[in-house]
């Protein structure tokens, strides 16, 4: 049995004003009954890189046939090219400005257009929203079982605009790791995942020093955490992040999320994995 598609809606949007409801209203026009997912619509405003991790962390969870439709996009009405692209077994709407960075270095085999066949878009649209005038149809038409290739021109993978996702690396006995979100509880996710985060938590000792604290306990939940106390944990996602247990540690830190991006931590104790 084929799996029904979805969209899956990601924007900077807020719940405050109708953007997000009115692209729902755009979508159901074109495919009436399509399921409509609301992955988050609080992604802080422009803010690209935090948009990109979301994706990251998320998309996978979704069912082949999905199309994510991704709007944060503080270059809107610029040269920045409207793009639709299938990756795996999904498929993907949005801005190309490096939304989709980590997606593009995760799958191999994309395949891309640029949204200009106005056959399937309304004329005059807005300079300001094309959430509502390109991107909404176009993954419209796409969960109707448009074909990407009917809704634009063919835009080369390797043209697509991107950012180098964060890697830790070695400095000698000291793994050097970055900051790569905050979530609304003030845990503070990092760049560790794999062999080195279980090396984290499989080590006798660890020290992690960040924005001038250190820290030394770890955690297999929130609950073992201790109280009033920075700890290590690993995500649900597999990353090695910070949490204070019935408090924030971005809090604790004064690591204000604009700043994320900047920010570098220092991890001894642990054995090179390979």
């Amino acid at each position: 049995m084929s799996n029904v598609p979805l969209i899956a809606l990601l924007t900077d949007f807020g719940a405050a004003d109708g953007y997000p409801g009115v692209m729902k209203g755009v979508i159901l026009g074109i495919a009436p009954g399509i399921p409509l997912v609301d992955l988050t619509h609080e992604i802080p405003p422009q803010d690209v890189r935090a948009a990109a991790w979301v994706l990251h962390t998320s998309w996978r969870s979704f069912p082949g046939g999905s199309v994510f439709l991704c709007v944060v996009d503080p270059g809107v009405g610029s040269a920045r090219h409207p793009l639709a692209f299938h990756a795996g077994r999904h498929t993907f709407v949005g801005p190309d400005n490096g939304l989709f960075s980590y997606v593009l270095a995760d799958q191999t085999n994309i395949r891309a257009v640029i949204l200009d066949n106005p056959r399937y878009f309304p004329k005059g649209a807005s300079a300001t929203f094309h959430g509502r005038d390109i991107f909404a149809p176009a993954a419209a038409w796409l969960a109707t079982g448009v074909a990407i290739e009917e809704l634009g021109s063919a835009l080369a993978a390797e043209s697509l605009v991107r950012f180098a996702p964060p890697q830790p690396l070695w400095e000698r006995d000291t793994l050097v790791a970055h900051c790569t979100h905050i979530d609304r509880f003030g845990n503070i996710l990092t760049d560790v995942c794999g062999a080195e985060a279980q090396a984290v938590f499989a080590a006798p000792s660890v020290s992690l020093t960040i924005a001038g604290h250190t820290i030394t306990a770890r955690a297999r939940t929130f609950a073992e955490g201790p109280e009033g106390a920075l700890f290590l944990y690993q995500d649900s996602s597999g990353y090695l992040a910070i949490a204070r247990r019935n408090g924030s540690a971005a809090v604790t830190l004064a690591l204000p999320s604009p700043d994320i991006f900047k920010m570098t931590l220092r991890l001894s104790g642990i054995a090179f994995p390979g």
